[in-house]
């Protein structure tokens, strides 16, 4: 039997999360990095570390998954013409930022997008690109976990409760996505969307909220969205409101969400940190 491997584009935090669980599924895994101190990191968790510039084809064509988290440039997809012509399971991760606003509505796989910025535009169609070569597409909702999650926010001060009259947003824990793509490494189905979000789309002033209880902190009071102080990121972010659906990772995949609210996240994110 062919042995497993699985190269990825952009060891990031998803996609070191994601390393790790192929690793554990007996997966050989490799990838691209921007320094050579990330590259020894790398090394020393079981991945062997390229920089970007180092890449050929003919360097990953004997890979049998390959794994792309690096996002489209001004000039397109820089990883679309590294890869090799042969049989590989093919993997993109893109967002859900890509179905705009939906005014609260639920959205699934086969809903409009409604990209509102020239970044977003970009998303998709690099995705349409991908998805033409028969990648897999995992659109991903808010991620958060382990050292990058609400509770950091909270520590260091930097946590507003911001009130939007009806406004929610979707988020995963990156246990959750490494889960589903090594599912789909397991079930390959050439050319499939999937979204990646837990059950629970809530307002973020809640999450805040409930984190803050979790660490014993006192609880900022609520703040209108006209009177918060937001990059223009940030108010982007609020420009778009809608409920990712997630029963298709479910249905096909047979996803059981270690995490299926935030509630059970933070929980667990803060059990890891006490525990070390």
């Amino acid at each position: 039997m062919e042995k497993k491997s699985l190269f990825i584009f952009g060891l990031g935090y998803t996609s070191q999360a994601i390393a790790k669980e192929a690793i554990r599924y007996g997966f050989s895994v490799a990838g691209t990095c921007r320094t050579e101190d990330k590259k020894n990191l790398l090394k020393e968790k079981g991945i062997e570390a390229f920089l970007f510039d180092e890449i050929a084809p003919e360097l990953i064509a004997g890979f049998t998954h390959i794994l792309s988290s690096v996002p489209p440039q001004e000039n397109g997809d820089v990883i679309l013409p590294k890869l090799p012509n042969n049989n590989a399971w093919l993997g993109y991760l893109s967002t859900t930022g890509v179905y705009g606003d939906h005014a609260g509505e639920w959205v699934d796989e086969n809903s409009e997008l409604r990209p509102n910025n020239e970044r977003l535009h970009r998303r998709i169609e690099a995705a349409k690109k991908w998805r033409d070569k028969g990648a897999h597409i995992f659109r991903l909702a808010g991620i958060y976990g382990t050292g990058r999650s609400v509770l950091n926010d909270i520590r260091s001060g930097k946590v507003q409760r911001i009130d939007k009259e009806g406004q929610v947003f979707s988020r995963i824990h990156v246990d959750d996505i490494a889960q589903v793509v090594l599912a789909s490494m397991e079930n390959p189905n050439p050319k499939t969307i999937y979204n990646l979000c837990d059950n629970e789309p809530a307002p973020a002033h809640e999450v805040v909220e409930f984190a803050c209880n979790l660490l014993g902190k006192e609880v900022p009071p609520l703040i209108p969205f006209e009177q918060a102080e937001l990059s223009p990121m940030g108010r982007e972010f609020y420009s778009a409101n809608r409920r990712v659906d997630n029963e298709k990772i479910k249905k096909e995949l047979g996803i059981n969400l270690l995490y299926p609210t935030y509630r059970e996240g933070l929980q667990a994110i803060l059990s890891t940190e006490q525990a070390n």
